[in-house]
């Protein structure tokens, strides 16, 4: 939270939204959490992630687990660089369950709970999962993501993303 970010005359207007990557510059207070915003750069605004309802739920529930697996005000540059990487995928492409399932198994391995860090006999345990049971919960955003997406994969292989890869496939390169 910054103080005055969100007046209507605000030199900042445009540049702070969901999903936006930006260079921000802050004066800390000293007496609350409410800090002075004095300069944004908007470096990404990531304008593919809002085409649609389900890019911009499954980066809602990226952005909901990295906030769940941080510490508040703690510099995480391998966690940041993964969200960047998420928002570039969905900037481009639909998500699927395999670009989900990704995502938690890198947060997992970020974390420290990587099942295959786990040994030999966990190889195969879910990174959700450990993650949940490492901080406490999941976000709840997860369970209906996942249901739309098993639903459109059901649906049949005629969707599918520009270039012609189906939906579950990585993109190539």
């Amino acid at each position: 939270m910054a103080k005055g970010a969100r007046r209507a005359k605000t030199p900042f207007a445009g540049k702070l939204d969901l999903f936006f990557e930006t260079e921000i510059s802050i004066v800390p207070s000293r007496k609350s959490t409410l800090h002075t915003l004095t300069e944004v750069v908007l470096k990404n605004p990531f304008p593919g992630i809002r085409k649609n309802y389900l890019r911009t739920q499954a980066a809602a529930y990226f952005v909901e687990l990295i906030e769940i697996c941080t510490e508040r005000d703690h510099h995480e540059p391998e966690s940041f660089a993964l969200l960047r990487r998420a928002f570039g995928y969905l900037d481009a492409n639909d998500p699927n369950l395999r670009a989900i399932s990704h995502f938690e198994t890198e947060l997992a391995r970020i974390a420290g709970v990587h099942p295959a860090a786990a040994g030999p006999k966990n190889v195969k345990a879910n990174p959700a999962f450990a993650l949940g049971n490492l901080f406490g919960r999941l976000p709840l955003s997860r369970a209906p993501l996942l249901k739309t997406l098993a639903s459109t994969r059901s649906v049949g292989r005629e969707w599918s993303v520009p270039g012609g890869r189906d939906m579950d496939e990585s993109p190539k390169g």
